[in-house]
């Protein structure tokens, strides 16, 4: 019987690396990678294919109002809390083939490789494709999985529009979702949640490590900085007498670089747009704006490290006669992953012989909306050098099977 469980299971993880590139046919584009952007027709496309598979293999495939995408597998003791994994299949634009694509189809496999080898579980096992995590439509993260948690309401839509300036309401009724659809509410109870991906980063790669179990993913402050000074000739305004902005920023910039390397590792900070007023070779920038993005798993030390920043830059801003606009759009607080999943995901490494590191996630992910409701964990795969967002995107067979492997095992421990 074990033997023949175990070729059931090799059987399964040389359905992963396919089942991968079928799904990537839905939205591939001329460059190589692959646009599904939430509502479209490809999207639709790619959830409609999932859940033809999902019921060929024996399980219960339903969307709700928002079009999250639900595989069950009912459990003998359903009154047990559901344990669900799963991830996302909406891409960004030009994206790869891995990014959340990889956890949703190993979810579909790991439980039609538990149905067909050990039969009904004790508690009901859920995969979940997720509505919408990477905001490449709308200016909208995490729509799928915070309905499920009650972050929001399908019967409060956003008012935000794409760039063709179609509305959320819009797409969502064209797709065939919404309040007025014929399906369940999103929002539920999960006992605990699983998410599979690659790691986007090249940490593993670099340590040659094959697994990463993540410790808790980041949390997030994005700023709009400004710096005013004063426009003027660029021939006729000495260089002792200037008001200009865009050299007072650039001191500013190489501090933000030099403070972040000082306080280490994990926290990061960048900037990512720069934009000079009026932005002409020949007349000084009065005003220069560019953004911050810094991260870091303790909030303490994330609110600490951005505000000594401010103070350093409002006080070189008021050095050079000049003023500082500083502006939060985002606050994302770092949420932590289930110690009792980490330590469970640390044995299954260990007693298979695979090298392992715990980390944090300095990219966010539906495990940390999942995180602030019930217990939940996350596993890496490697990324080839560290390329994610891109037609490049990379892993090899050998460690998107370790990652399947990984899962399975605490998906029939947990459930079975």
């Amino acid at each position: 019987m074990a033997k023949q469980t175990a070729t059931l299971l090799e059987q399964y993880c040389e359905r992963l690396n396919p089942m991968l590139e079928w799904l990537a046919q839905h939205g591939a584009d001329a460059q190589g990678g692959v646009t599904r952007l939430l509502y479209t027709p490809e999207w639709v496309d790619a959830q409609q294919a999932l859940s033809a598979y999902m019921k060929e293999h024996g399980l219960d495939a339903f969307y709700d109002q928002v079009g999250n995408l639900t595989g069950r597998l009912e459990g003998t003791q359903p009154e047990l809390p559901t344990v669900a994994t799963g991830s996302h299949i909406d891409t960004v634009i030009m994206g790869g083939k891995y990014d959340g694509a990889y956890g949703v189809v190993a979810g579909v496999l790991a439980l039609s490789y538990l149905r067909e080898a050990y039969g009904q579980p004790k508690r009901t096992l859920e995969v979940l494709s997720l509505a919408e995590e990477e905001g490449s439509r709308f200016p909208l993260t995490y729509w799928g999985s915070g309905n499920i948690a009650g972050k929001y309401d399908v019967n409060e839509l956003p008012n935000v529009h794409d760039r063709d300036g179609v509305s959320l309401s819009q797409a969502i009724r064209e797709a065939g979702f919404g309040a007025e659809s014929p399906y369940a509410l999103a929002q539920r109870e999960h006992g605990s949640y699983i998410e599979l991906h690659i790691e986007q980063g090249c940490v593993l790669e670099r340590s040659q490590q094959q697994i990463g179990v993540v410790t808790g993913i980041v949390g997030q402050r994005r700023i709009e900085v400004r710096v005013t000074g004063e426009s003027n000739h660029a021939g006729t305004t000495p260089m002792g007498w200037r008001s200009d902005s865009l050299a007072c920023a650039a001191e500013m910039i190489t501090i933000v670089r030099r403070t972040a390397l000082e306080v280490g590792d994990p926290l990061v900070a960048t900037v990512g747009n720069i934009q000079p007023f009026p932005g002409v070779s020949n007349v000084i920038a009065g005003e220069t704006m560019f953004t911050l993005d810094i991260r870091h798993l303790d909030s303490v030390v994330l609110d600490e490290y951005t505000e000594q920043l401010r103070t350093q830059l409002v006080n070189i801003a008021a050095r050079d006669g000049m003023t500082l606009f500083w502006q939060e759009n985002l606050r994302a607080e770092p949420v932590l992953m289930n110690s009792d999943m980490i330590d469970e995901l640390q044995h299954i490494c260990e007693q298979d012989g695979i090298t392992s590191r715990q980390m944090p996630s300095g990219a966010g992910h539906d495990a940390q909306i999942f995180g602030n409701v019930c217990p939940s964990a996350m596993i890496f795969v490697p990324s080839r050098d560290g390329i994610s967002h891109n037609p490049l995107e990379y892993t090899t067979p050998d460690d998107l099977i370790q990652g399947f492997r990984v899962l399975t095992q605490w998906l029939y421990q947990t459930a079975y």
